[in-house]
């Protein structure tokens, strides 16, 4: 093939890269051959031109098609090169979180640095028994493949585990063996499994330390073999350890630390068994903080030393040997705090009363003299003298420093002695399992002599591991008979030769270390001169010439040679060696004892291991070698040591496990590829890549070649033979025959064929694709032009239609619309005038009345001012006279009294002044004289006017008079109008207050109208909310229905949901009490059957002749009667018992008495299983009647409480709608009443209620009282039938009595007979009084009721009529309820008491007429006088009843001849379902029915041990073990339906009920029989198991059902190296027919419908988990067409259900999560749509399940894509609130817990026949 069709445009390539080692490209243009440059396109969109090499032009390394990434099998890719090997690595590990790869042989880990789910022991019984390349790449698939192959090759087997510190070697070797000890186990009750597990805890503790690589780093390498017997049952181990880094004691880097065991003892220091050690903190010692960080992150020091104690002591370390291992370690971290001072320059001390010297040499037993003189000072010793010599300070700390490098390899080594001595074995060995554990390639900044040894190391492991891989590529070729062409590939023979050969890089070193002035100058001088000229794989430094560089086969490494000789030489003072050997301390002395004193448990009896030329040392036995043993030197030592490994390796089958660090900083799931690269070069994967791609790498079987390239093929070169159709098609396709080879069985194709093959597939199925997307698209075009054509055709038809039609209706409506206007305007215009016409006349008419009413009030007005004018004068007049009058008479009052004043004035001042006045007028006496004539003259006027005056006076009296009479009228007319005018004043008054009544009443009025229209707005307002309130409360009356009817439902939801709950959760914990229950039988069932196998062994070995197999009573199911055995078995048992005794003194008493202990607390721990089960089983029967009757009173008081709160609702409506209509009332001025008040109607009704309630209590209580009189009279009658059964023959007797001395023994008698009568008459008073003060209580209680009830009446009266009514009746119906089921429970217990006791009174009535009978034969006089108990005993009638008789000397033969020898197909067939189970149920009757009660538990112990004999005989026949199931279960059944018990009588017939056994109560051999049924059910589903565990991977998931529709991905080389051959192909038919075979099988032996229904939900429940598991373990089935096959394969078996009508059984649902996975691989895998739908559908599955789906998920074909890492973090981001078990598979291994439903028979006893087949003709019907 040109390299133009491989390097065409859109190829990629891997170019190389300084930050990422290799990056992807992509081609932009094709390649022409002779081309220099290449046109690339990196990822990121980066065009790069690429230079090729113009001496090689080598083009770049080609990558591999999408859908071979991420493959399982390094060897499936078709290009096999290093950029190829770290992209599928760094896929698998990034993307899909998978950190196991094959690479051909080996087994490729890379370190996740996070806790994974992948080890529990459902993954380990997984990979149990699989192929190892049917399952994912996994630690246990190496292990299970190692395992097989040495019990199917019986060959040794090795897993070589190697890698960087910290890549895991130590975690993948303890996983490793954990397999091992979880699959074999161990043949003993040693626990030697569990011995080789706590081993791992010890030797990580004293050989594990932190560095800067690795938190828990082996610094040693180990080699374990552990032991496997014959069987393949674990029975030891043995360890061999190399290399300790014994310099890590007493030196550690920074952010290291010394070994784990020293930090565990300082973490430990407070606990009192360690004071006397006197640590501290670890930062107190010199050993322990070099390091600078003596704490590891998440680890508790003081509790992994719990965890290594534990360990000792498992493994046989006794305390006292534990606390001196810590006492010698505690002693070495003493010993590195002592200070050395200079004394000189040339000699060093130290100071007395040195503190840790003194601890240390306490906890020691040494003395402080010698271990101070001996570490300042050497001896040295010449041929004639000895010196002793001071040594400098620094000489000194290095010998305190060797000192405690050497007792810690001491320690070392006594550990790993006593560890193997706890793991040695008597039994001899048959094969053995290795596990390398060991350093890999090491390379630093600094190499020594530690690097040198290991990397030696890893160059004969390098070498041993290219010879066998060339040797199984050799293998491959010759077995498919391919031409074989020598591969050349890299030999480390040559580098292995500088190392070790003679006068190599060792050699010299041992030389050097003889030599008394050796150096490390002059040995690297020496290794100049040797090496630098002869061997091209040694170099020299060229600035150094301290070091040298050897090229190994992983890299170059430079060695500095300071230090190789004193680590070679690994000296220590001798001197200092003896005094620790005169120590006190016995264990130190112990430690170093002479190798030939010491005790090796790998040199103790070798011939008993079976590998006398594996033994760790050899040569042991030779004189004189024990004593130089010391004197070899390190390299010596490690060269011979590694010598004896490869020979090891080389006698067993290897297998590789290479471990990988993915990055240094221990970050999880981090990948960095110039790491990973380093590491894949120094393992030798490339190496293994290499080899591959130098033959044929890809192989492929004909019939997968023709599967994947169907497509590639025509019709006519498709043939019936496979192989020529291949060749034809290969010939045709592939030009060059040099590209392939054809074998016997499959195609080898050169690198990069398939690749090539893949394009061709893709390319014609591209092009398939174009063409069916051509034809398609051209039919959508032509569809949707057809669709067009006719859409467009109708829219033009309607448009047309609709515009006619639009036309039409605009004509219509002009015409409409010009008659409307016509009329429109005459209406207008007529409306018009009559409106006019009407406004003129109202004008009128108002006008003519307005001027009317004008002139009528002008009229009235003027007659009205008339009037008032009239009054007014009058009245005016009046008053002016009247105030004239008055001011007259007053002006002259006033007058008169002015003048009278001045009268008085002068007149006194005449009276005061006379004298003056005389003095005054003395000169007017003339005046005065003049002045009294004047008077005279006055005096004369006056008498002449007075005569006139007289005149006067008389005219004036007459008219006085005239005037008086006047004056009278005028008084009368002024009284008149007097009176007028106070009737106008009152008037005026009047009118006054009328103005004020009438302004108050118009103010009233306003403010009334005001009031009026703010009430009428208030009341309107009112009225709209009080509308609104009622519309409000309307809705919300509506809304509270609705809320009501919601939450009812809900409620209701919520009670069924929380019923459905807690019935599930007590369904749960009924099953999980059963299956515990059930488990613990299965465990007892297994210890019985290993304790007969024991039995039966011994009896072989001791040759004790033994007829049949008996089991002893210690073997015996947990029936508690079965210590009444048959006389019969009993004496076979004696016989067995006596041959048993004779060969006890042989047995181990121990183990026998042991599992005898066992047996029994399993039989006690079974009974109280029993009984919590029968506890739990009432309490669910309970829960559910309660939950059910809650369940109603709940739905009942939720109708209820709708009621009320709707009639709440609607008397509040009409209460609104009352106050409403009185206030309309009170504003129309209605001032009627309201009617009565409410309440009282509904109170006599509640009174009346209440009083028929009451009366019913009383009756109930009459009705209490009665019956509990009936039951106390009953009592009391029972009771004193029973006391006065015995003195009644005394009464009798004294009318016979004629002897004195029998009247007095008669009157003795007759005085016990009153005493007892006293007695009984006290104790019916006590009684009589008890019962007094029961019905005191229950008066006291029926008070309490009455006062609860005037309660509850009070809290009623305050509630609204209905609610009191309804409230009232509810809570009296309640109670009466609850009263009248308490009362029928008690009468029901009772009845069961009374049954019960009538039952009993029947066997002791029958007991106390056998005794009688025997007493007759002694005294027959005294039974005509004694009164009988009568016994009632039915009289049966004399034809059959169903009975069989047999002689007890018969019995072996009924056993043999119905359970031991009987043919269950021809029972099946021929006769009625079981059959056996009713003659035995028949013979059992009898023995019931004569009352033999030994008869009866001889007959139940023999069958129930006759079946489970014939079960352990055949347990593996699925048709035996159903027959006996079902006859089980109907023998069980027959016991119940004929037990008497009422619970199972209902379903009998009358005749069936006469057939009730009489006698005897078998209830407890119910449940021995139930037991047994469970037994066999568990061993029908195991035989069932084993018949489909080889069917259910090959039809369910590797057969294609529909054909065609998942292609074949190209395989590894772990796919054709499978361990166990092809033994044909199952199918779903397969299944099914075997399906339909359980079925039918179970049906002929007529097991009961619902134990074939847990069968079959059984049978499905492991189909589905098999299949589910292997689905998640099994990379190459996760893929979409898988997903279809899978649905498709369950699909048939939901048929298969509906077509035996077992859809019901629960079958379907443990196929859900195979269902909802199947559903994950098909769904789309894109969107957060996708995520959210992906999370509500797999309900069934996991999060690890759904996220390990989604990482396997896989692409068949090119057109395919992977799940993106973003959509998986949302998927986990989705789930992490599911609350869930952490588990990843489903456990195999469940069985549901089986029940037994009671199936009454309705066969008749009498009516069955027995064949003479049976041969039982020796029963009789009875």
């Amino acid at each position: 093939m040109a390299a133009s069709e491989l390097y065409s445009k859109f190829a990629r390539v891997w170019i190389p890269d300084v930050e990422e080692v290799w990056k992807s490209a992509e081609l932009t243009k094709d390649y022409r051959q002779g081309d220099g440059l290449l046109q690339l396109q990196l990822e990121d969109g980066k065009e790069l031109e690429y230079k090729l090499d113009p001496k090689t032009k080598n083009l770049p390394y080609l990558r591999n098609p999408d859908i071979l990434v991420g493959e399982n099998d390094l060897t499936a890719l078709s290009y096999l090169h290093e950029p190829a090997v770290l992209h599928n690595l760094k896929v698998r590990f990034i993307d899909s979180k998978l950190i196991y790869t094959y690479c051909g042989i080996v087994l490729v880990a890379i370190n996740p640095y996070e806790t994974l789910p992948i080890y529990g022991t459902d993954i380990i019984n997984a990979y149990s028994g699989q192929n190892m390349g049917d399952m994912d790449p996994h630690i246990f698939a190496v292990a299970e493949e190692a395992y097989k192959q040495m019990a199917r090759d019986e060959r040794n087997q090795s897993i070589i585990v190697s890698g960087e510190s910290g890549a895991g070697k130590t975690v993948s070797a303890k996983y490793a063996m954990r397999y091992f000890a979880t699959v074999s186990g161990s043949a003993s009750e040693a626990n030697v499994e569990e011995k080789v597990l706590a081993s791992n805890p010890i030797m990580e503790s004293i050989g594990n330390a932190k560095t800067t690589r690795n938190d828990n780093s082996s610094r040693f390498g180990k080699y374990i073999e552990i032991g496997f017997d014959k069987k393949f049952h674990i029975i030891g181990a043995n360890m061999r350890t190399y290399l300790l880094e014994k310099s890590r004691v007493v030196f550690q880097a920074d952010e290291e630390r010394n070994y784990h065991i020293f930090y565990q003892l300082c973490a430990s220091a407070h606990l009192p068994e360690f004071k006397a050690l006197k640590l501290g903190k670890a930062g107190d010692f010199h050993y322990t903080k070099q390091g600078r960080n003596p704490v590891i992150d998440g680890i508790d020091d003081a509790k992994e030393l719990s965890t290594t104690r534990n360990a000792f002591s498992l493994l046989g370390v006794n305390e006292s040997y534990q606390l001196g291992l810590f006492q010698i370690l505690a002693s070495i971290l003493h010993l590195g705090n002592v200070e050395v001072k200079d004394r000189d320059s040339d000699s060093s001390i130290i100071p007395p009363n040195n503190g840790h010297l003194s601890v240390f040499c306490e906890l020691m037993g040494v003395t402080y003299q010698d271990m101070s003189h001996w570490l300042c000072h050497k001896k040295l010793k010449t041929a004639t003298e000895t010196y002793i010599k001071p040594i400098p300070k620094l000489q000194a700390i290095n010998a305190r420093d060797a000192l405690a490098k050497h007792i810690y390899a001491k320690l070392f080594n006594w550990i790993v002695d006593h560890v193997n001595k706890a793991l040695h074995s008597s039994v001899k060995q048959h094969s053995f399992i290795g596990v390398l554990d060991i350093y890999g390639f090491e390379t630093f900044e600094i190499n020594s002599f530690e690097q040198f040894c290991i990397n030696y190391a890893n160059e004969k492991l390098q070498q041993q591991f290219n010879m066998h891989v060339f040797k199984l590529e050799q293998e491959e070729y010759m077995k498919e008979q391919i031409p074989w062409t020598l591969i050349d590939f890299y030999d480390n023979q040559p580098c292995i030769n500088l190392i070790e050969a003679k006068m190599g890089i060792l050699d010299l070193l041992d030389e050097e270390c003889k030599m008394p002035k050796g150096s490390d100058d002059s040995w690297a001088q020496k290794l100049y001169n040797t090496h630098l000229k002869t061997c091209a794989l040694f170099e020299k430094p060229r600035m150094s010439n301290k070091a040298f560089i050897i090229q190994h086969f992983a890299d170059k490494v430079e060695y500095q040679c300071d230090g190789f000789l004193e680590k070679n030489k690994d000296t220590v003072n001798e001197e200092q060696i003896h005094v620790l050997k005169a120590s006190k301390f016995d264990l130190l002395v112990e430690l170093f004892q002479d190798e030939e004193k010491a005790t090796s448990p790998t040199g103790a009896a070798p011939a008993t291991g079976g590998r006398t030329r594996l033994s760790v040392k050899p040569d042991k036995n030779k004189a004189g070698q024990a004593s130089k043993e010391h004197k070899k030197t390190v390299g010596l030592q490690f060269r011979n040591s590694l010598q004896l490994l490869m020979e090891t390796l080389n006698a067993t089958t290897p297998h590789y496990v290479r471990c990988i660090k993915p990055n240094d900083h221990k970050y999880a799931f981090t990948f960095d590829p110039k790491r990973a690269v380093q590491q894949l070069r120094a393992c030798g994967v490339l190496e293994t890549i290499r080899i591959s791609a130098a033959g044929f790498p890809s192989r492929w079987t004909y019939q997968e070649f023709f599967s994947r390239y169907r497509v590639l093929m025509k019709q006519k070169d498709v043939l019936t033979d496979r192989k020529m159709t291949c060749k034809n098609v290969l010939e045709k396709l592939v030009q060059d025959p040099d590209k392939y080879q054809f074998g016997k069985t499959k195609i080898f194709f050169r690198a990069g064929q398939v690749a090539y093959l893949e394009k061709l597939r893709a390319d014609k199925l591209r092009a398939a694709c174009i063409r069916i997307q051509k034809t398609i698209r051209c039919w959508l075009a032509r569809k949707k032009y057809l669709r067009m054509k006719h859409a467009a055709t109708t829219i033009q038809r309607y448009v047309r239609g609709y515009q006619a039609r639009c036309l039409a209706k605009f004509l219509r409506r002009t015409r409409a619309a010009i008659v409307i206007q016509k009329y429109q305007r005459m209406y207008v215009q007529r409306t018009c005038y009559k409106r006019k016409q009407a406004a003129a006349l109202a004008m009128q008419c108002i006008l003519r009345a307005y001027m009317a009413r004008q002139l009528y009030k002008a009229l009235l007005r003027e007659h009205k001012t008339i009037i008032i004018q009239k009054m007014v004068r009058g009245w005016l007049a009046r008053q002016w006279y009247k105030r004239s009058l008055k001011a007259i008479v007053y002006l002259q009052c006033c007058i008169r009294r002015m003048r009278a004043k001045r009268e008085l004035k002068k007149l006194k001042i005449e009276a005061r002044s006379v004298e003056h006045f005389k003095k005054l007028n003395i000169g007017m006496e003339n005046k005065i004289m003049q002045l009294q004539r004047r008077i005279d003259e006055q005096n004369k006027e006056n008498r002449a006017v007075s005569e006139r005056l007289h005149s006067l006076e008389i005219s004036h009296a007459a008219e006085f008079e005239r005037l008086r009479v006047e004056l009278t009228r005028l008084r009368g007319a002024e009284e008149d109008a007097k009176n007028n005018a106070n009737k106008v004043t009152s008037l005026l008054e009047e009118l006054e207050r009328l103005r004020k009544d009438l302004q108050n009443t118009q103010k009233e009025k306003k403010a009334i109208e005001d009031w009026a229209q703010t009430y009428q707005e208030e009341t309107e307002k009112m009225i709209s909310e009080l509308k609104e309130q009622n519309h409000l409360l309307k809705n919300e009356k509506n809304d509270l229905n609705r809320l009501i009817q919601e939450q009812s439902q809900q409620w209701s939801e919520k009670m069924q949901r929380a019923l459905k709950e807690e019935t599930q959760q007590l369904k749960y914990d009924l099953n999980e009490e059963r299956s515990r229950y059930q488990n613990l039988l299965t465990e007892h069932l297994r210890l019985e059957e290993k304790y007969d196998d024991l039995k039966e062994e011994i009896t072989l070995a001791v040759n004790v002749p033994k007829p049949g197999h008996r089991r002893t009573d210690s073997t015996h199911s947990s029936n508690e009667s079965e210590w009444t055995y048959n006389s019969e078995f009993a004496e076979s048992e004696e016989g067995s018992r006596r041959g048993e005794d004779v060969s006890k003194s042989i047995l181990d008493m121990s183990l026998f008495l042991k599992l005898q202990k066992r047996v029994s607390e399993l039989e006690q721990e079974k009974q109280s299983l029993q009984h919590e089960l029968d506890r739990r089983e009432e309490q669910f029967q309970r829960a559910r009647a309660r939950d059910d009757e809650e369940h109603k009173k709940a739905r009942s008081a939720e109708l209820e409480y709708e009621s009320l709160k709707r009639q709440e609702l609607e008397s509040e409506n009409k209460k609104l709608k009352h106050d409403l209509n009185a206030m309309r009332q009170s504003l129309r001025g209605s001032a009627e009443a309201g009617s009565a008040a409410p309440g009282s109607p509904a109170y006599t009704v509640l009174l009346d209620q209440l009083n028929a309630s009451n009366e019913e209590l009383e009756v109930r209580k009459e009705e209490v009282l009665i019956l509990r009189s009936q039951l106390v009279s009953q009592r009391e009658a029972m009771q004193h039938k029973e006391t006065m059964t015995e003195p009644l023959p005394y009464i009798e007797d004294v009318q016979k009595l004629t002897d004195a001395k029998e009247i007095s023994q008669a009157y003795m008698g007759l005085k016990e007979t009153n005493r007892l009568l006293e007695f009984q008459l006290q104790a019916q008073r006590r009684s009589h009084e008890n019962e007094v003060e029961v019905l005191r209580g229950e008066l006291h209680s029926v008070k309490e009721d009455n006062n609860r009830q005037q309660q509850l009446l009070a809290q009623n009266l305050q509630l609204p009529p209905e609610a009191r009514i309804e409230a009232s009746l509810q809570h009296e119906i309640t109670r009466l309820t609850n009263e009248n089921l308490d009362l029928m429970e008690q009468l029901e217990k009772q009845d069961k008491t009374v049954r019960k006791l009538k039952k009993q009174l029947k066997v002791f009535a029958k007991k106390i007429n056998d005794l009688e009978g025997g007493q007759m034969d002694v005294s027959p006089g005294q039974t005509a006088d004694e009164s009988v108990h009568p016994v009632n005993i039915p009289r049966r009638e004399k034809d059959f009843q169903g009975m069989l008789e047999y002689k007890k000397e018969d019995e072996l033969k009924l056993v043999k001849n119905l359970i031991l020898e009987l043919k269950p197909r021809g029972v099946a067939v021929n006769l009625i379902p079981g059959l056996p189970a009713y003659i035995l149920f028949m013979c059992l009757r009898h023995a019931d029915y004569i009352n033999d009660d030994q008869k009866v538990r001889s007959l139940l112990t023999s069958v129930i041990n006759s079946i489970k004999k014939i079960l352990k005989k055949r347990g593996d026949d699925f048709e035996t073990v159903s027959f006996w199931l079902s006859n089980t279960c109907r023998f069980l059944h027959c016991l119940k339906q004929y037990s008497g018990d009422e619970q199972f009588m209902k379903h009998n017939t009358s005749k069936q009920n006469d057939h009730c056994l009489s006698n005897f109560d078998l209830a407890e051999y119910r449940q021995v029989l139930s037991d047994l049924a469970i037994q066999i059910y568990q061993q029908l589903i195991k035989c069932m198991e084993n018949i489909l565990q080889p069917m259910i991977v090959s039809g369910m998931l590797e057969h294609e059902t529909i054909q065609g529709v998942s292609g074949v991905k190209p395989t590894g080389l772990r796919k054709r190296t499978s361990s166990i051959a092809d033994e044909g192909t199952y199918t779903l038919d397969s299944i099914i027919r075997q399906l339909n075979s359980f079925h039918s099988i179970m049906c002929q032996h007529g097991t009961d419908p619902e134990l074939i229904k847990q069968v079959v939900k059984q049978q499905f429940y492991i189909i589905g988990a098999v299949t589910f598991n292997n689905l998640l373990l099994r990379k190459d089935m996760c893929s979409w067409s898988k997903g279809m096959q899978i649905r498709y394969n369950v699909s048939q078996l939901e048929e298969w259900l509906r077509d035996k009508n077992l859809m019901t059984c629960g079958a379907k649902e443990t196929l859900e999560p195979l269902i909802q996975a199947a559903q994950l691989l098909q769904v789309k895998k894109k969107t957060d749509e996708d995520a959210e739908a992906i999370c509500s559908m797999c309900n069934s599955l996991s999060t690890a399940q759904i996220v390990k789906v989604l990482n396997l998920y896989t692409p068949v074909n090119a057109f395919e894509e992977r799940v993106s890492v973003l959509f998986i973090r949302t998927i986990q981001t989705r789930l992490r609130d599911r609350k869930e078990m952490p588990q990843l598979l489903m456990d195999t291994k469940v069985i549901y817990p089986v029940t037994f439903p009671f199936n009454p028979s309705s066969l008749a006893l009498e009516t069955i026949q027995i064949p003479s087949s049976l041969n039982v003709g020796f029963l009789t019907r009875v």
